[in-house]
């Protein structure tokens, strides 16, 4: 089984290419739907973010809008934050992976926003990078709802910049050439990594024990 990453920066269309993944019949992981789940009502976080941080559980969920604003800018509270949600959010990968070995599906996806930023990419047996220049980047994130220009640069700042990213990338998706483009490239992408195989998923279920980088002549889009 091919344990493939998929990332990009905010804005640059990770959710449209997760989305057009799934239309190409390739199971995906989502790590920040995970993350909801674990912060909504009855999800496995609750009691221990209650704990650490008082006040922002209300009605048995968590409050993201007031735990974010305590952690936007407190890498202590930020760190405290992930050491709870992190071990939570491997185990619900592992499960995925595991049922998805067990269907004997030959590609998987695991969509992390934070890919290379928390090492996800020892996990995978290739990553694929969705990216699109900073001027469209830019204006997708600010069209949305209660976002702003600083919001935006304390967003960057967590993350890896797009270079390094596009340098350390199996694949380059240019998501800046439209849908069709996308869908295309990544149709390739998934038939040139099912026939390469994949050595990350180990049947007693620990991904990333044996990963050999493989790079491919056909990075950018």
């Amino acid at each position: 089984m091919v344990i493939l990453g998929l990332t990009g920066s905010i804005g640059m269309g990770k959710s449209t290419a997760a989305n057009l993944l799934r239309r190409l019949g390739v199971p995906v992981h989502d790590a920040d739907r995970n993350i909801h789940r674990l912060l909504a009502r009855g999800g496995a976080a609750v009691p221990r973010i209650a704990e650490a941080f008082p006040g922002v559980v209300h009605d048995g969920a968590v409050d993201r809008a007031k735990l974010g604003a305590i952690v936007f800018a407190d890498h202590a509270a930020l760190a405290r934050l992930e050491s709870i949600l992190h071990p939570l959010a491997r185990r619900n990968q592992a499960r995925f992976l595991a049922a998805a070995a067990r269907r004997r599906v030959p590609v998987v996806v695991l969509d992390i926003p934070l890919l290379y930023e928390t090492g996800g990419e020892r996990r995978c047996d290739a990553v694929v990078l969705v990216t699109a220049p900073a001027s469209m980047q830019r204006a997708r994130v600010l069209s949305r709802p209660g976002m702003t220009a600083e919001k935006l640069q304390g967003i960057l700042r967590r993350q890896m910049p797009d270079a390094e990213k596009r340098r350390r990338a199996d694949f380059i998706v240019l998501t800046s050439l439209g849908k069709r483009h996308t869908l295309s490239r990544l149709a390739r992408i998934v038939e040139e990594v099912r026939q390469r195989g994949g050595s990350s998923w180990s049947p007693a279920g620990r991904a990333g024990i044996n990963r050999r980088r493989r790079r491919g002549g056909n990075r950018d889009a």
